[in-house]
């Protein structure tokens, strides 16, 4: 069995990231995987500032053995701007290659636009400069507001074959590398 973590990029209440999460926890679990999800919504997590040490903030610590003990990640982010949130890059920016090298990792974003890849092009730069493995099939979720009914659910057919494939590519590399 390999162990994933599942990290929500998102501090909006009713986040589709986190949404999004929650339908690749399912997928993954249903491939008889363990998946861990941390929520930065109920994290207290500081800016960075380059040091390693945050005694102050347990979360951090939380957050780096949480990952470093995990085989894969899933991170899922809103696109801001054009790019990750400050949430998420401030998470990733937590941690050091310590945590992150050789992590098998998917991507997610979610946007209320027009699906596009710049948040995911970020996130798999940011992965690969800390010697992550970010594994191909990735999701883009755009107009997020249609895509979920009011109980969460994903109600996109092709979407929903999407994060079947995402699982299964997420699971079989996390194996392979291991």
């Amino acid at each position: 069995m390999v162990k994933f973590v599942a990290i929500n990029g998102s501090l909006r209440p009713n986040s589709y990231s986190a949404l999004a999460v929650q339908v690749a926890i399912t997928r993954i679990e249903a491939l008889g995987e363990e998946v861990e999800f941390l929520d930065l919504r109920t994290m207290n997590l500081p800016l960075c500032h380059g040091g390693k040490e945050y005694d102050e903030y347990p979360d951090v610590e939380k957050l780096r053995q949480t990952v470093k003990a995990a085989d894969g990640l899933i991170l899922a982010t809103p696109e801001y701007h054009g790019s990750v949130s400050g949430v998420m890059k401030n998470a990733l920016d937590l941690m050091s290659f310590e945590e992150l090298s050789g992590k098998v990792t998917g991507l997610i974003s979610v946007l209320g636009g027009q699906p596009n890849s710049n948040a995911l092009n970020h996130l798999r730069l940011i992965m690969r400069w800390v010697h992550a493995w970010v594994i191909p099939e990735q999701i883009a979720i755009g107009q997020a507001w249609q895509i979920f009914n009011e109980e969460g659910k994903l109600m996109d057919k092709k979407l929903s074959e999407r994060f079947d494939k995402f699982a299964m590519s997420l699971v079989e590399n996390t194996r392979k590398l291991q």
